[in-house]
């Protein structure tokens, strides 16, 4: 079992810059592709970003693309997501989530383990 845990959201007016954290503690000594997600109100969770278990490949959703940069050290167990020119639509609730293999996937479902989430409020 791995646990996964966010933090680094907050209130931020649009324009500002934001970065996210994702701690996984348990059986970290498995490979495990990470990817980012997002779920606003009324809204169907969607994906944000992946990273595969070397951070050496990352891919985005066009709606984040050239603002957004995922990162990871492994050696902290821990994954990185950097917000930049936020904008009042990138209100939500981010998670994180683990997948036991080497490469990451868009597809939520696929995904073994979830955090529990950190909201970003992004004021106009």
């Amino acid at each position: 079992q791995v646990q996964l845990a966010e933090s680094g959201g907050g209130l931020v007016q649009a324009g500002g810059s934001l970065r996210l954290s994702c701690a996984a503690s348990g059986r970290t000594d498995s490979t495990y592709a990470m990817g980012w997600f997002r779920q606003a109100p009324g809204q169907e969770r969607e994906f944000v970003g992946r990273i595969n278990w070397s951070g050496g490949s990352t891919r985005y959703a066009d709606s984040v693309k050239g603002r957004f940069t995922i990162s990871r050290d492994n050696a902290k167990n821990t994954i990185y997501l950097q917000i930049d020119s936020l904008k009042p639509e990138d209100t939500a609730i981010y998670y994180c989530a683990a997948r036991r293999a080497f490469v990451a996937t868009n597809d939520r479902t696929l995904y073994d383990y979830w955090g529990q989430g950190t909201q970003v409020t992004v004021s106009s």
